[in-house]
């Protein structure tokens, strides 16, 4: 019989990681391709889900996303992610994307998008991750909240 695994506060998963915008990664119109903010999101929240889980993990899901600030070259690309909720052997973490223009200083929301993560072990096969500990009114309103997207995601697979 396992142990219980300890719990751990959402706060222990904040990661926060930026980026320039370069040309390599710009389309013709001189905006960041969506694919790579994309990425950036999937290493964001990866980065998340290993901090609370302290295991290499795997990306099961992605949420809907929809870009609503573009990021030119030169702009700086800064994401936020913290898990959201845990359950046996997944976690949702929640991304959020900004674009600052580092010469006026404005700051924009780029986009937002919920991940799911899968801890495996050297097999691949899953492995009980620590449940969250929500703290503040907000960590606990986005740990509901993901109870509900959960229920919906598996709703879906089921069809």
């Amino acid at each position: 019989m396992q142990a219980a695994v300890e719990g751990r506060r959402v706060s222990d998963s904040i990661s926060e990681y930026s980026e320039l915008a370069l040309p390599n990664d710009a389309n013709g119109l001189g905006n960041l391709l969506g694919g790579k903010i994309m990425h950036l999101v999937d290493l964001a929240g990866a980065i998340a889900a290993m901090k609370h889980c302290r295991n290499v993990v795997v990306t099961a899901s992605v949420d809907h996303m929809d870009f609503i600030h573009p990021v030119r070259l030169g702009q700086l690309v800064r994401l936020r992610s913290s898990v959201n909720r845990a359950f046996r052997t997944s976690m949702e973490v929640g991304v959020k994307v900004w674009v600052e223009d580092l010469v006026r200083g404005d700051q924009q929301h780029v986009s937002s998008a919920y991940l799911t993560f899968v801890a495996i072990d050297p097999d691949g096969r899953g492995i009980p991750v620590p449940p969250v500990i929500p703290e503040s009114a907000d960590e606990k309103r986005r740990y509901e909240e993901a109870g509900e997207r959960r229920q919906y995601r598996l709703s879906l697979r089921r069809r």
